[in-house]
């Protein structure tokens, strides 16, 4: 159904969900192969998954998905539900998890739905997930609730959404919450303020600023922002289920990550039975080129001699 390809182009596959969300995505390799679902972070679109990555897992014999989530890129929006952040972080305060749920219009579980939903429509019924940041949290959500459609699990940079791991930095925390400019030269000169949880040793500014550039083009939509993070807040702490996943998962997290340290991997590693975890040394909280040979090779082993099914 998809055709193979390294960019998104007007008339790209869209898949529609059962509950009539419309996910942007795009794939590399061969539909022969087994299939690879990269699932990405809070706000970030499909895109934040580089071409030049895509293909280097594709050319491992795997097949590659890549998509926009919901409220992201070109995907469907979520129009008309705002959430206030303010609230949320009030609700935490009190220790009021059923309020927070009620503020907020989607979870996790929903999103993770959204990846099934994408698979069914490319008529792939198991498949390799691989998600960063917000993205490993919803691969864990899928690899929990829908363990019979899961042959591997890859859980980069993300947490277990308990509170006491994973925590932020104080820096990194003001800049994931400061409200981005509007203007699109101010976005652009704005965004070298991620190098506060980026990997220092390979941060590029004018690297950073061109990524910028391209994300504002192909999309700039701030308000889905806050309805993701709240998805994160409303569906909680994963250890329980974390505790009874048996599929083959691998972690993998940066010693420098300033944005979700590195104890949320070594504690989704310990949760899951089995689980092997790798630390990258001069690695953040993002993917700099320089890694992506070692985490390429990661993912190939990981994934091999894992019976695909289609």
């Amino acid at each position: 159904m998809a055709t193979a390809s390294s960019r998104t182009l007007p008339g790209m596959p869209r898949a529609h969900t059962a509950t009539g969300i419309e996910l942007e995505y795009d794939t590399f390799g061969s539909p022969d192969d087994p299939a690879v679902l990269l699932v990405m972070g809070l706000t970030a679109q499909m895109i934040a998954w580089q071409p030049a990555f895509c293909q280097g897992i594709a050319e491992t014999g795997r097949y590659v998905i890549r998509f926009d989530n919901r409220d992201c890129g070109l995907s469907t929006k979520i129009e008309g539900s705002p959430v206030d952040m303010n609230d949320i972080f009030a609700a935490m305060l009190a220790n009021d998890p059923e309020s927070i749920r009620k503020k907020v219009p989607y979870t996790l579980s929903d999103m993770s739905d959204d990846a099934f939903h994408l698979l069914d429509e490319m008529q792939i019924q198991r498949a390799h997930i691989v998600g960063a940041s917000m993205g490993g949290m919803i691969v864990q959500t899928m690899a929990i609730e829908h363990p019979e459609r899961v042959l591997s699990l890859t859980s980069i940079m993300s947490t277990t959404g308990e509170i006491d791991y994973g925590q932020s930095s104080p820096e990194a925390q003001v800049a994931l919450l400061s409200p981005a400019p509007t203007d699109r030269d101010a976005y652009i000169a704005a965004a070298p303020r991620t190098s506060v949880w980026m990997s220092n040793r390979y941060f590029d500014a004018e690297q950073v600023k061109a990524q910028a550039a391209e994300s504002f083009d192909r999309s700039f939509y701030p308000a889905g922002a806050p309805r993701q993070l709240g998805a994160i807040i409303a569906s909680g702490s994963r250890a329980d289920g974390l505790r009874g996943v048996r599929v083959p998962t691998l972690v993998i997290h940066g010693l420098d990550d300033q944005l979700i340290g590195v104890s949320g991997g070594e504690r989704t590693a310990q949760l899951v039975a089995g689980a092997m975890l790798m630390k990258v040394e001069d690695m953040g909280h993002d993917l700099p080129g320089p890694l992506w040979p070692e985490i390429i090779e990661a993912i190939r082993t990981h994934t091999a001699g894992i019976a695909a099914g289609r």
